[in-house]
């Protein structure tokens, strides 16, 4: 039997992958998150008072009818899987997100009933996708708080969306002598664009350094910003320590000096609302797959007349009006700066992932991490040589670590014969690392479905590894 989802395609069974599927069965609704299962021996369990969503006198926080983590696990099949024999514990949400059945029957329902090319066809298929695709386009821009969906272009990643802002915008506006101001604490995709088109140009990438916390030095950063700086490039939350600038401040101060600012929204998006208008950022850049939503799907926002001004980065089909030897016209933004046939099934999927997501309470989601957080922190403090990375105050759910003595691809290798999947490796965030002496570490990421139990099957695997030295 099929059932229509959002769109009106009819949602059928993903086809069978080869991948193993033996699963656990999907917790109860009414199951409250951390019973304490997996805390190690030489720890004591955390009482109510310390675990995350639960008041001193034991009322549930967080749980309310709009969000339980149980109600988003419950929609997300890989999470009942079990890998190595072990019940799938999914901590690497920084490098990707998993995906709610939502998401899979809607991209299946387009390739099922609903695949066709988009723009430019007369057929009811072709207006069909033409539909699902600029449905997706409103909604990326209501959930970015964007004035209008031609403020939206869709791109393959984040990646790509920076590098499109430094093509086009960059190649048209950096000369000799300009700054291009980048906090040490960005992904690599936020620094070697701007390396790239500082070369061509002869700009200047200017690194803005860390405190010992891992926040930006506010004040390093307004002395560097000067009538020279053309852009400031940052993230909105680091994919490494986990850091949450206070953008809006520092986006107001960049606009003094008459510089543009480009957020990176990669890490943020699944995290806590988003409203570009409110940071007053010029360009705004996400990834589909790290909100739930299929890999080769994202978007970038900028402001209308600066997106105006931009001209094409690539060229082909979809992106003009006209073509002649003599004379090509340009077609008006944002398709001006989508070449070719996008990824249609992808924004069809992540329709569905924004949808999903916005039916939770997202300030619920925000107060259940940051109460995850709290507890993990505290949990993995109990673990003997570990060190935790970064400690801004204001930061998302990113357990980025160390373990004396231990290699972090070692640490993660182990992790994973108990079913738990952390990261291992550099991060595509080199410089952050390198703030504190380190060239590699493990990081445990977390999502609104995971849960205090399986902190505990973190750190008690963690205690067995110390042990077993």
């Amino acid at each position: 039997m099929t059932t229509p989802d959002v769109l009106g395609f009819p949602a059928t069974a993903p086809a069978a992958t080869g991948i193993p599927t033996t699963a656990t069965p999907p917790p109860d609704a009414t199951t409250v998150p951390g019973t304490g299962a997996g805390t190690p021996a030489s720890a004591a369990p955390p009482t109510s008072a310390t675990r995350p969503g639960v008041d001193p006198t034991g009322r549930l926080l967080s749980q309310q009818p709009t969000f339980t983590p149980e109600s988003a696990r419950r929609d997300v099949p890989i999470l009942h899987r079990t890998v190595n024999g072990k019940p799938l514990v999914w901590l690497d949400n920084g490098a990707t997100t998993q995906k709610p059945r939502q998401v899979i029957e809607a991209v299946s329902g387009f390739y099922g009933a609903g695949n066709s090319n988009i723009h430019r066809g007369a057929h009811t298929m072709a207006r069909e996708a033409t539909e699902a695709y600029e449905a997706g386009r409103t909604a990326v821009a209501r959930f970015l708080g964007a004035a209008s969906p031609d403020e939206i272009v869709f791109v393959r990643s984040t990646t790509e969306a920076i590098n499109l802002v430094a093509q086009s915008w960059g190649r048209a506006n950096l000369g000799p002598g300009d700054d291009i101001l980048v906090p040490v604490l960005e992904h690599h995709s936020n620094i070697v664009p701007w390396q790239l088109v500082a070369k061509e140009t002869r700009a200047r990438v200017v690194p803005v350094p860390l405190r010992p916390d891992g926040q930006i030095d506010l004040d390093a950063y307004a002395d560097r910003l000067s009538m020279r700086t053309r852009l400031v490039a940052i993230s909105q939350a680091s994919n490494v320590l986990g850091t949450v600038p206070p953008l809006r401040e520092m986006t107001a101060l960049a606009h003094r000096y008459r510089a543009k600012v480009l957020v990176d929204g990669a890490q943020a998006v699944a995290h806590f609302p988003v409203d570009v208008q409110d940071l007053d950022a010029d360009f705004y850049a996400f990834s589909g797959h790290k909100l739930f939503a299929p890999t080769g799907i994202g978007a970038l926002y900028a402001k209308p007349e600066i997106l105006e001004a931009m001209a094409p980065w690539q060229g082909g089909g979809n992106m003009i009006e006209s073509v002649s030897f003599d004379d090509t016209r340009y077609a008006p933004v944002p398709h001006r700066l989508e070449a070719g046939t996008g990824h249609i099934a992808g924004v069809v999927g992540l329709l569905a992932a924004i949808n999903w997501l916005t039916g939770f309470d997202r300030n619920a989601v925000a107060a259940y991490e940051a109460e995850l957080l709290g507890y993990a922190q505290q949990a993995l403090a109990a673990v003997p040589g570990l060190d935790l990375i970064g400690s801004a105050a204001d930061r998302i759910a990113v357990l980025t670590f160390t373990l004396a003595g231990h290699d972090p691809v070692r640490i993660a290798d182990w992790l994973d014969q108990d079913g738990i999947a952390v990261r291992a490796g550099h991060h595509c965030a080199q410089p952050s690392l390198a703030h504190y002496g380190l060239t590699s570490a493990a990081r445990a990421s977390l999502a609104l479905y995971n849960t205090p139990e399986e902190v505990d099957q973190l750190v008690a695997s963690l205690q067995r590894l110390r042990q077993s030295a």
